[in-house]
């Protein structure tokens, strides 16, 4: 049965809010996990276990947040920025996350901004209603 994409935002929502003690109104569709929220690394494990549990569905955490595979590669990055064929893996990898102003400027420490709430509910969406 298919959800809808407001009711899987308010359960993420809801996740955020529980994982990282934050009030519901921060967590906004355009809040970055990182900048916005003050998530760190250790807790997108905590984040995709709540998923998991909420959703009752099995995320594999390189399939949510796939930019350490990518900024591992030397052959994706150069000079602090991704190549354009870390981008188009990038992109290949995240279809749920718009990349087109990042993409303008592929500077590697602008890569945690990609994770948004929205970005999220996009995979989600996508993982949940095909």
């Amino acid at each position: 049965m298919a959800i809808s994409r407001e009711e899987i935002f308010k359960k993420v929502q809801d996740v955020l809010v529980d994982a990282l003690g934050l009030d519901e109104e921060d967590v906004t569709e355009e809040a970055t996990l990182m900048g916005d929220l003050g998530a760190e690394s250790i807790d997108f494990l905590d984040i995709v276990f709540r998923l998991e549990k909420t959703f009752n569905i099995k995320v594999p955490r390189e399939e949510l947040f796939p930019a350490e595979s990518v900024l591992n590669n030397p052959e994706f990055v150069s000079g602090g920025k991704l190549t354009a064929k870390g981008l188009a893996e990038l992109k290949a990898r995240m279809p749920h996350t718009d990349l087109t102003d990042f993409a303008k400027d592929p500077d590697v420490n602008k890569i945690a901004d990609l994770f948004t709430v929205g970005a999220i509910v996009n995979f989600l969406d996508a993982k949940l209603n095909g």
